[in-house]
């Protein structure tokens, strides 16, 4: 045998040049807010359905593998809970971070909304609201917990109801002990093989990015951001507060970790969420960030999904907080103190009605039914929506990953050397394993 043949064999570097994940989503925002500006300006209208046809393909196609990967992600993370040590105690200090951060995001909405009164001057009337089209009670949502059958929520994608049947599930799984094992060796491998076609979606990002910043830009135009400035300005600043303010003070304090180093981690995430507007989409990508932050495989299996579906600071803490002072503002009502009690109680134990989907309208409905608001105050938000929700997500997938990471280190479980070397995009980092793993094969004698 030559020395040469025990070499991995490996191929030529390509001449062209690998642009980065992080890279082609930048690119792709660029490209998006040129083609809707022109689009816009020069009144194409073949550009502007060309758009929006790109980026309501790629929302589909993440929306395609929602209902059944929550189910499993949801399942199979609560039985990898019997796999880690005190997972009691791990699953309620989750629950405790997550109403926690939600408090204090709730707390920076209405603060900020007193502040600025985002309802004046903004020429709107009560009969510029219409009634939505989904809406959300206390009543429809504890009954609407538990389904009537099976199939239903899987074919109207009724994200709460999945969560429940796949939390019945995986408890039952647990308590079946060993015969359930067939059961969850299929579960992982159907949860694995969903997992990788949407890596594939993920990676169409860049494209999906230009379709869907291009179309808002296109359809809604500066002169809409214009009419509710303040109100956009308002969501933004109140997102950026929780997402470098509030989550790397809890870093720096609570977890003791350098927080640069988990936005550094955890930017992927983030960034995809802020396109797709779906923290269920982008969850295969956030658990793959909190991993890569430190946090142990079988914790974070749980408390990502978990977060996926009931964690949103941004659509179920500072939106509904906003809207409801805006909406009231509006229809010239006033609010007082309980009312503002009442938003922080629905921000914290309603949030779980979002259910990681786009858009936010079934919580802010919910609020708005707790207060006695016109329901019509909706109608006034909707249009602005879009542009709002990509902020929202993108605060709400931050604090999906922040938690566990806060968690794991509190619990002394956080791999610090693991968390200090995240860095680079799980997308290209993926790409590149499966790349070595078809090039480094042993030569044969």
């Amino acid at each position: 045998m030559s020395a040469s043949a025990s070499a991995p064999v490996t191929k030529s570097p390509s001449r062209i040049p690998k642009i980065p994940f992080w890279a082609q989503i930048v690119a792709g925002l660029v490209l998006g807010v040129l083609l809707g500006w022109l689009a816009r300006s020069q009144d194409i209208s073949w550009l502007k359905e060309t758009l929006g046809q790109v980026g309501d393909i790629f929302v589909q196609l993440l929306k395609l593998a929602v209902a059944p990967l929550v189910f499993f992600a949801i399942l199979v993370s609560i039985t990898n809970l019997r796999k880690v040590n005190n997972a009691a105690r791990l699953a309620a200090q989750t629950l405790v971070w997550f109403m926690i951060t939600s408090l204090i995001a709730v707390a920076i909405g209405l603060t900020i909304g007193l502040l600025t009164n985002p309802g004046a001057g903004t020429g709107l009337t009560p009969q510029d609201g219409k009634l939505p089209k989904r809406e959300g009670t206390w009543i429809d949502f504890l009954t609407g917990i538990i389904p009537s059958d099976v199939i239903t929520p899987f074919t109207e994608l009724n994200v709460l109801q999945i969560v429940f049947m796949a939390a019945v599930a995986g408890v039952a799984a647990l308590k079946l002990g060993d015969r359930a094992k067939p059961i969850l060796t299929l579960s992982e491998s159907i949860l694995e093989l969903l997992q990788k076609a949407l890596w594939w979606v993920i990676r169409l990002a860049p494209i999906g990015t230009v379709g869907l910043i291009g179309f808002a830009i296109a359809d809604y135009g500066w002169e809409l951001i214009g009419k509710y400035a303040t109100f956009t300005a308002d969501v933004y600043i109140g997102c950026a507060l929780v997402l470098f303010g509030v989550y790397p003070l809890l870093l720096a304090t609570v977890a003791k970790v350098n927080p640069i180093q988990f936005f550094k981690g955890a930017w992927p995430a983030i960034q995809l969420a802020f396109v797709s507007r779906s923290s269920v989409g982008t969850m295969p990508v956030t658990q793959k960030v909190t991993e890569r932050l430190g946090v142990p495989k079988e914790y974070a299996s749980f408390a990502v999904p978990f977060g996926a579906t009931t964690k949103m600071d941004g659509c179920a803490a500072i939106y509904p907080a906003l809207a409801a002072i805006f909406i009231a503002q509006i229809f010239d009502v006033q609010l007082g103190i309980q009312d503002y009690l009442l938003i922080a109680f629905v921000s914290v134990v309603g949030s779980a009605a979002t259910a990681g989907l786009t858009g936010a309208t079934v919580m802010l409905t919910l609020t708005l039914s707790t207060l006695g608001l016109p329901l019509e105050g909706v109608g006034l938000l909707m249009a602005i929506d879009p542009i709002l929700d990509m902020i929202r997500t993108a605060t709400n997938v931050a604090g999906q990953a922040l938690v566990p990471v806060v968690v794991a280190a509190r619990e002394k479980i956080l791999d610090h050397d693991v968390y200090n070397a995240a860095s680079s995009s799980p997308v290209d980092e993926y790409e590149a394993r499966e790349a070595e793993q078809k090039v480094a094969v042993p030569a044969t004698a």
